[in-house]
């Protein structure tokens, strides 16, 4: 049975570019940081649950995780953090700010490809707008896109507007990205086809289990597999 897919939709960290490591890397400048206070566990679970709190807030993106852990320097040493280690703080997060987005393999080949067969690519992506913005413009990327969504969280709904403005709707779009939270669960509520392309390293609030049995779900080992997988749904 043919499967049809007119519009596809593309997570940008850690699916179109590398991401999580900086954040990872800062981590642990962060703990070298606190060493005096607390041990690194103890230290990265005050910055999970001061994350939690603040993505209410501030939204997801390194200007919310550089609050986080500002906030969790100062529950860690008892409001005693000295000035200097807020200063490197700040100096960390305007270092990510910083960093260019670098495509990860695969990710041009594939998207030429799409791109030739008349999909409609859409990149949906949360995040800081002016750093997902710099990102997509800096790698090069935003050329291949009919669409670029910076949102501030990815729902069912988030799925169903997006489909519907840049498509035919949910049932004929197929979300790709390396969470299973964000970009596969929902979009699989909205109706649409998910494909998750599972990256090395994932942040613990992007954290979910594997969705039941579903024709409409899907899993890669890389961004590269996503032409021979949509011409076999074509078949």
């Amino acid at each position: 049975m043919t499967t049809k897919i007119t519009t596809l939709g593309f997570d940008a960290d850690d699916t179109l570019w590398h991401n999580e490591h900086l954040f990872r890397l800062t981590e642990q400048r962060f703990a070298e940081l606190l060493a005096d206070y607390t041990d690194v566990a103890g230290l990265k679970a005050h910055l999970l649950e001061a994350e939690k709190r603040n993505i209410l807030h501030y939204g997801y993106g390194i200007k919310s995780f550089t609050l986080s852990m500002i906030e969790t320097a100062i529950e860690v040493t008892d409001r005693q953090v000295p000035a200097d280690v807020i200063s490197q703080i700040l100096d960390a997060g305007r270092e990510i700010l910083a960093e260019p987005a670098a495509p990860l393999p695969h990710v041009i080949e594939t998207l030429k490809t799409v791109k030739q067969n008349d999909y409609k690519i859409v990149m949906i992506t949360k995040g800081d707008l002016f750093d997902q913005e710099r990102k997509a413009v800096g790698s090069g990327l935003d050329r291949y896109f009919d669409a670029i969504e910076i949102v501030s969280e990815k729902t069912p709904e988030t799925y169903e507007t997006l489909f519907h403005r840049h498509g035919k709707g949910a049932q004929e779009a197929m979300m790709i990205g390396n969470s299973l939270k964000s970009d596969v669960l929902p979009a699989l509520k909205a109706g649409s086809f998910g494909t998750h392309v599972p990256f090395s390293r994932t942040r613990a609030l992007e954290e979910a289990d594997t969705p039941e049995t579903t024709d409409r779900f899907f899993q890669i080992d890389h961004i590269g597999q996503v032409p021979e997988l949509l011409a076999a749904l074509a078949a």
